[in-house]
């Protein structure tokens, strides 16, 4: 299972932004399938240009999450997400440094805006689903 401190070592390894962006697009191609039945407004992420849907699997002792999106770059954010935030318990997601990890991989310099904004946008989603499964705990 691939961790944050090998996100942080591949990233480090690959000489351009050419190669990281081929590399997110070849993480986006591992994420499982999304259901069909729930490409709905419950799971779609507000604040992305794709259509992106995120949904919870499993939330105590951690958290699981489903994610699908239908451009291959926002896959490929999608994967880091669940890498950085797959496993983890509610607790943990709500006190993870998303912005330093978002510094380390730098992406702050090679994202644009627009995708940078729904990369947020699916942070807070998985923040908003870690806070009801710690309120339910």
């Amino acid at each position: 299972m691939t961790t944050v401190d090998d996100l942080k070592a591949d990233f480090g390894i690959l000489e351009d932004w050419q190669d990281r962006y081929r590399y997110v697009i070849d993480l986006g191609k591992n994420l499982p399938p999304f259901p069909e039945a729930d490409r709905n407004d419950t799971y779609r992420v507000v604040g992305c240009m794709s259509q992106v849907w995120l949904k919870p699997v499993a939330a105590t002792p951690v958290m699981q999450f489903l994610a699908d999106s239908d451009a291959h770059i926002v896959r490929g954010l999608i994967a880091i997400l669940m890498i950085i935030y797959n496993g983890r318990a509610p607790a943990e997601i709500l006190t993870t440094n998303i912005n330093e990890i978002f510094m380390a991989l730098g992406m702050e310099e090679h994202l644009s805006i627009n995708r940078r904004n729904g990369f947020f946008a699916m942070v807070e989603k998985i923040q908003n689903y870690a806070r009801i499964a710690q309120n339910k705990a």
